[in-house]
């Protein structure tokens, strides 16, 4: 079962970065491009803390390392708040973003559709993945009190 989760991720991260080339930024990584969904949806800003709670990174470091990339990038600008830094898009990152879509559509999307015509499927298994990162965080916590 474990190797499944691996073999999905590490497919996923692969798919992830392929993507991203297709769509003009060979030079970012998994996680950067992640980040950069997770700011650019919704177009609302984000403080580090919302990146990281809902990506579920319990590591802030790698977040912010992560931001200040796309920082020197173009992707994404920062706005100082009181105390906070709130993150959004840049326009190029959401141009970005745009042809990332794009890119996924052609490519995933419509073979998703092969499989799962409605989509309730994959709800499923969406919902399914996140009742396991639930099981997997409580006995991460479980492991930490040993």
């Amino acid at each position: 079962f474990e190797f499944g989760l691996i073999i999905a991720y590490n497919g996923f991260a692969r798919w992830v970065n392929h993507c991203m080339a297709a769509a003009g930024k060979a030079d970012l990584g998994t996680l950067e491009i992640l980040i950069l969904h997770n700011i650019t949806h919704r177009n609302r800003a984000k403080r580090l803390a919302d990146v990281c709670f809902m990506l579920n990174i319990e590591d802030t470091h790698t977040v912010n390392y992560a931001v200040k990339k796309l920082v020197r990038h173009g992707l994404v600008s920062g706005k100082k708040t009181g105390k906070e830094i709130y993150y959004s898009s840049t326009e190029e990152g959401l141009e970005l973003c745009n042809r990332y879509r794009e890119v996924r559509e052609k490519c995933l999307v419509e073979g998703l559709g092969l499989l799962d015509g409605d989509g309730a499927e994959l709800s499923r298994i969406a919902a399914t993945l996140r009742t396991l990162s639930g099981i997997y965080d409580q006995a991460s916590r479980a492991a930490s009190s040993l």
